[in-house]
Formats: C-alpha cells, sequence, structure tokens
C-alpha cells in the first residue's frame, strides 16, 4: 500500500490538526510551522508540535497549557514527522520553502500519496501551501471544516476532512502557456503543450481540454497550409463555435472546394499567413510569401482571364517585341516580372493590369530587397523596417487590385487573420 504523506499549515486551534491525523492515518507528517519571532521574541506556532510538557492549551481561554503537543496527542514517533519552518509573513520565501519540501518529500516518498491540509496556520502559510501543492503535480489538497454555529467558527466535535477540488486550476493552469500561445500563432506548440497534459477525471473539463487542444491542432494545420486536415480538425465543433467562428469556417470552405474559388482564397491565406510570419519577427519569411503571392496572382490571372500558362507559354502567345526564348525542353516559362507584364498587355484596363501599370518601378525595388534576403539569392536578413512599407505597399496596392478581379467570384473582402485567443476568451 503507497504511504500517505501529510503536510500540515500549523497555527492557532490544534483540534483540525488532529482532526486530520486521525482521519488521514498519514504515515509521515510535515508540520509547516512558524519559529519564534525575530523582532517580539514570541514563540512560533511549533511550539505545538515540538513543545516539552504541557505546552498546549485545551480551550483558547485557559490560563495555563494543559495538553502535551500534538504528535504526542496523535502517538506519532519521532521518526514519522518532521518540522518545516517558514516566515509568518513573506508569501514568497513560504512558497519557495514549501515548494522544495514537497519535492524532497516526493522523493522521499517516489510511491507516496501526498495530501496539503491547509486548515490552521497564517493566511500567508495558507497561501504559500495551496501556491505550492498546486504548483506540484500530484499532491491532494484538503482542509478540516464542519457545521458551523456561525460565521466564525466550526461547531467543536464536528469537523472532518474535505478534499479540495482543484481539477479546474490546475488544469486551467497547466493550459494557460500552451493557449497563450496562440498570441504568438504559434500554434503547434499549444497543440503539442496541450496534448500532453492528462485528461481530467471531470468531463466537462475534459471537454474544454479537447476542445482547445484539437482547435489548436486544425489551426496548425491552416498555418501550414494544410487546409482539408484544419477543416476535419475544426468541423466537430461547428455547432458549439460556428456562430463565432464564421468567418473562419467561410474561408476554410473556398480554401478546401475545388470550384474556381479555391484558388484566389489560397492567395489571400497566403497573405494571412505572411502577416503571422512578420508578427513572429519572421520577416524573410513573410517577404517570401510575398514574392509567392505576387508570382501567383500573376500565374492566376493570366491562366484564367487570357489562358496563359506561364510554365509553357505558346508562341503565338508572346507579343510582337518582347523576346522570350524557349528553355532546353522547348519550352517558354516566364518569371514573376514577365507574367505581370504579359498581364500588362493582354489586360491593359483591368484592375490588375492597372496596378502594374502603376507600381511597376515600386515593385522592382521590392524584389530587390527579396533578392538581397537570405532566403533568394543574398546574405542578408530582413529587417522590420524593411516588411512595415511592403505590407503597407501590398495592403495599399495589390490587395485592392486582386479583391477587384476575385468581385465576380463573390470574394470581396480578405478572411480574417486567425485567431490569437479562442472563443472570446
Amino acid at each position: 500500500m503507497n504511504p500517505v504523506i501529510l503536510l500540515c499549515t500549523v497555527g492557532g486551534s490544534h483540534e483540525p490538526i488532529l482532526t486530520a491525523l486521525r482521519q488521514t492515518t498519514p504515515d509521515f507528517v510535515c508540520f509547516i510551522c512558524t519559529d519564534r519571532d525575530p523582532a517580539t521574541g514570541r514563540p512560533g506556532s511549533d511550539t505545538q508540535i515540538l513543545g516539552k510538557g504541557s505546552c498546549i492549551k485545551a480551550r483558547p481561554g485557559d490560563e495555563k497549557p494543559t495538553l502535551s503537543n500534538i504528535p504526542t496527542q496523535a502517538g506519532l514517533r519521532d521518526d514519522q514527522y518532521e518540522v518545516v519552518h517558514v516566515p509568518a509573513d513573506d508569501l514568497d520565501e513560504v512558497f519557495r520553502i514549501l515548494c522544495a519540501a514537497i519535492q524532497r518529500l516526493s522523493q522521499r516518498f517516489p510511491h507516496g500519496r501526498l495530501l496539503a491540509d491547509y486548515t490552521g496556520g497564517t493566511k500567508t502559510m495558507t497561501a504559500g501551501l495551496v501556491s505550492a501543492a498546486l504548483e506540484s503535480d500530484g499532491v491532494e489538497l484538503q482542509l478540516v471544516t464542519g457545521s458551523r454555529a456561525d460565521l466564525i467558527k466550526v461547531r467543536s466535535g464536528m469537523e472532518m476532512v474535505t478534499q479540495a477540488n482543484v481539477e479546474r486550476v490546475r488544469l486551467e493552469r497547466a493550459m494557460r502557456p500552451y493557449v497563450q500561445a496562440w498570441r504568438r500563432f504559434a500554434y503547434a506548440e499549444a497543440y503539442q503543450g496541450l496534448a500532453g497534459l492528462a485528461r481530467p477525471r471531470d468531463a466537462a473539463l475534459a471537454a474544454r481540454l479537447a476542445l482547445l487542444r484539437d482547435l489548436s491542432r486544425g489551426l496548425d494545420a491552416w498555418d501550414r497550409f494544410d487546409h482539408i486536415t484544419a477543416l476535419a480538425a475544426l468541423e466537430p465543433y461547428r455547432p458549439r463555435i460556428g456562430a463565432e467562428w464564421k468567418g473562419f469556417f467561410m474561408a476554410l470552405k473556398w480554401l478546401t472546394g475545388e470550384d474556381e474559388t479555391q484558388e484566389p482564397a489560397r492567395l489571400l491565406d497566403l497573405w494571412r499567413n505572411a502577416e503571422r510570419r512578420a508578427a513572429q519577427g519572421r520577416y524573410d519569411d513573410a517577404v517570401a510569401r510575398v514574392y509567392r503571392l505576387l508570382e501567383w496572382s500573376a500565374q492566376w490571372l493570366l491562366r484564367s482571364r487570357c489562358e496563359i500558362d506561364t510554365g509553357n507559354v505558346l508562341p503565338e502567345q508572346v507579343p510582337v517585341g518582347m523576346n522570350l526564348a524557349p528553355n532546353s525542353k522547348g519550352r517558354i516559362q516566364v518569371g514573376l516580372m514577365v507574367a505581370w507584364e504579359l498581364l500588362a498587355h493582354y489586360q491593359p484596363d483591368s484592375p490588375a493590369g492597372g496596378f502594374i501599370r502603376a507600381e511597376k518601378n515600386v515593385l522592382l525595388n521590392w524584389l530587390q530587397i527579396r533578392n538581397e534576403s537570405i532566403l533568394a539569392h543574398g546574405f542578408r536578413s530582413v529587417a522590420e523596417n524593411d516588411w512595415r512599407p511592403l505590407a503597407e505597399w501590398v495592403k495599399t496596392r495589390l490587395l485592392p487590385a486582386l479583391l477587384q478581379e476575385m468581385a465576380a467570384l463573390r470574394i470581396r473582402e480578405l478572411p480574417p487573420q486567425l485567431p490569437e485567443w479562442p472563443l472570446g476568451e
């Protein structure tokens, strides 16, 4: 049978401590006490444990102590208990000492059941023990309570040990750093952390953990452009989150569809992804995505508007005066700038055609920044002051033109950015 280890704050009435000892029958007790006050010289609560002879008053109003110390009354041997001294009113120090005590006891009794009873002691001792217990997995919290004659005191003889239900507190505490990872769009980190937490016994708490875990998994897939997996992870929760996440489900519908809206939806999704990389300070990654957005936009527009494939431009599709030679495989393939020039030639009055005529020189400047990036052809990293004007240019020049091109497909605005916090919490 696994040993029972009781940590017990000592201070005030001795009766609740004796009740806890009788009802839990611990194999070892760690009494948490105050020492003699250094300022006043008054004895601390450790006299109830270490005092000799008659050292405890039977009732608070008694003139003299008439009872032996608590270990003697409880029939504890000297090797069945220890005293840990803590300051009366220094919460940080109490927390530090008790965390160390819990760790030491866990190592000494690796298969023990650790109970933390916070009934006695100062308010600071109580707060310190509760905080240390919540910080330590596997420590159960309890207190001695019972029927009350008034709002002040439990009736004598009616005390009983009650387990404190702290599963929700522990779960929320454990989940917090992973849920906060959403603020950095670190959905993979959130999913991995939440998936590693033990399933709560309480059904409602288990459901909450599953919700946050699966939402993190879906958003991680979305952030990796795996939209089908994202939809599969999020869809089961549509009845619960559908109203609040309406924009996300609509975006996923376009992104996973097989009609003509999928490709333009993916272009806009690529821009949102670039924004997330920039929010993480990964500006080279963000610029690489903008480059792909510019290239892909021209490819989509040429294919859908002009039936021109940039990977295999037909000789008759090459405008007069534009020198485009076939490659070693006999194909005419064009890159980003030539693709936009073809678009300007074939669609001069379109929103995209107007964009490239007005912004060609600016685009060339941005391409220079991209080409110097370590993720392209250069050796420098893109700085935030490179990214900010580029992002503003994309939002005020490129995206309006693309949205005008997409209006016929009922796509008139950007999809929402992926959430930084779940369900409006």
